[in-house]
């Protein structure tokens, strides 16, 4: 009876360790194609199996990686539901199904907490090709927060002005020479004596694009002001006190758009290609260029754009950049049984041969080789954006034509622009703790910034909301800034 106890437990595990091994069959026949391929999930806002062009982009990646690195692989585009990206990603990782590359536009901070997603520095330090191509931003967010990567140029906003108007004010030369908030609030007054505009300068719906350019004017040169008391947080120094001022006056003065308010992204862009408005703001680079080719294409190519540069004063620039972590990018599954692989397709993309493939798309349909140069066709501009790495200096074995370039003058010149005057700020993401008075603050803020601005409120209600601030939270975040920042 024991022997046959004991054969019986023996054909038990026998039977047990099968079957282990048959799922374990099953589970790498899941990763792999009938054909040897091995199948990469990756999810990419926009980018599902419903997307043509992206389904047309992956086939033509795994081509490519075949033919340059011997990399054997097949896309599986997953499907991310129509809507808020970063509430149906969340929705679709809580589910379970993770891919093996991942793009976040919000809520990876709750995946990376919970160690599923990979640590890319060592990846990085090792690379043939991506650490080559990282910017200084890149480099100090990769520290901070390891988790996502978005190699692309600093992401700051600058002013742009049709070039004719421009030449056509006689407070140009001052204002260029020397871009005091004195010298920019003359030429917003040419710009609407002239009677070419109604208003000067709008924004979408806040003051945040305004503060690109005169934030470090009025010495807000991080978001903790150091002070002889210790950090200060920006929004309650006597500093913003100041700022909040000046634009009261710009308000007052019919220079800043009434409606500045209720504007969106749209109507902000409309009232300054229909001469509404004589200056907004835009990100630097390829906004930059949508809106150069926009003007033009609305009042004529005399309406070229030019760059502003940022109001001058105690400091000069588009303000610090929030190193805490990268807002957007991509993250490699710490599930996936592909991570190096994942990586090493990564790094083609930064290689001179998947940076030429990513940024310029199908030869035949988005560019052309034209007498050993390369002509971009309309197309291109019409549909074509890099999904990948866009470093600020990229250099192609066929060179681009003249004819067609990628971006225009005055977008590469904001780029020029932005990374000149790049400067990290010293923010920290809020602890959970404090995130509910956060919220609370910041609307007091809005309240009674726009109340000032607009003349609802005198200037001395800046002490009172002050007061409210701190009350409401922010004295207890001042104490651990104070003991946090470095």
């Amino acid at each position: 009876m024991k022997k046959f106890s004991l054969w019986l437990i023996a054909l038990l595990v026998i039977g047990l360790l099968a079957a282990c091994s048959s799922d374990d069959d099953k589970k790498e026949k899941v990763t792999k194609t009938e054909d040897g391929k091995t199948v990469i999930k990756v999810a990419y806002k926009d980018e599902g199996p419903s997307n043509p062009v992206a389904v047309q982009y992956y086939e033509k990646l795994a081509e490519n990686l075949k033919k340059d690195k011997d990399i054997n692989v097949e896309f599986e585009l997953v499907e991310v539901a129509q809507g808020d990206y970063k509430e149906k990603l969340s929705l679709l990782l809580n589910s379970g199904e993770i891919p093996d590359l991942i793009y976040f536009q919000g809520g990876d901070e709750q995946i990376a907490n919970q160690d599923l997603l990979e640590d890319l520095r060592p990846y990085i330090e090792k690379s043939e090709h991506l650490k080559n191509i990282l910017h200084p931003h890149n480099v100090s967010r990769l520290e901070n927060y390891p988790y996502l990567l978005w190699v692309k140029p600093i992401d700051y906003k600058v002013p742009v002005v049709r070039k004719d108007w421009l030449n056509e004010m006689s407070s140009s030369q001052s204002l260029l020479a020397d871009p005091t908030t004195e010298n920019y609030k003359a030429f917003f007054k040419e710009l609407v004596e002239s009677g070419k505009v109604k208003y000067a300068t709008t924004v979408a719906g806040d003051i945040s694009e305004l503060n690109f350019i005169f934030d470090m004017a009025f010495g807000i040169n991080k978001t903790w002001l150091n002070t002889d008391d210790g950090y200060v947080f920006k929004k309650v120094s006597d500093q913003e006190k100041q700022k909040l001022s000046f634009y009261s006056e710009l308000y007052k003065e019919g220079l800043l758009d009434p409606e500045y308010l209720t504007k969106q992204w749209d109507t902000k862009e409309d009232a300054f290609y229909n001469g509404e408005t004589g200056v907004i703001v835009g990100t630097n680079g390829k906004v930059v260029d949508f809106y150069n080719s926009r003007v033009q294409e609305v009042n004529g190519e005399e309406a070229e754009l030019a760059i502003l540069p940022p109001a001058k004063g105690e400091y000069q620039g588009f303000g610090a950049a929030n190193v805490t972590k990268e807002s957007r990018g991509l993250a490699i599954s710490a599930l996936s049984k592909n991570k190096e692989l994942v990586f090493e397709i990564l790094d083609y993309l930064a290689s001179p041969e998947g940076q030429k493939f990513d940024r310029l798309g199908f030869e035949g349909e988005h560019y052309n080789v034209v007498d050993n140069k390369i002509e971009l066709t309309d197309k291109y501009y019409a549909e074509w954006y890099a999904r990948y790495w866009e470093p600020s200096e990229v250099n192609f074995d066929t060179p681009i034509s003249e004819k067609t370039p990628m971006l225009s003058t005055p977008a590469v010149e904001s780029q020029e622009l932005a990374g000149s005057f790049f400067a990290e700020d010293n923010s920290f993401n809020i602890p959970e703790e404090y995130v509910a008075q956060w919220d609370a603050m910041e609307n007091l803020y809005k309240e009674y910034s726009a109340d000032i601005i607009t003349g609802k409120l005198p200037l001395d209600a800046f002490d009172e909301f002050v007061e409210k601030w701190y009350k409401a939270g922010g004295e207890d975040l001042t104490k651990y800034a104070n003991e946090n920042i470095k």
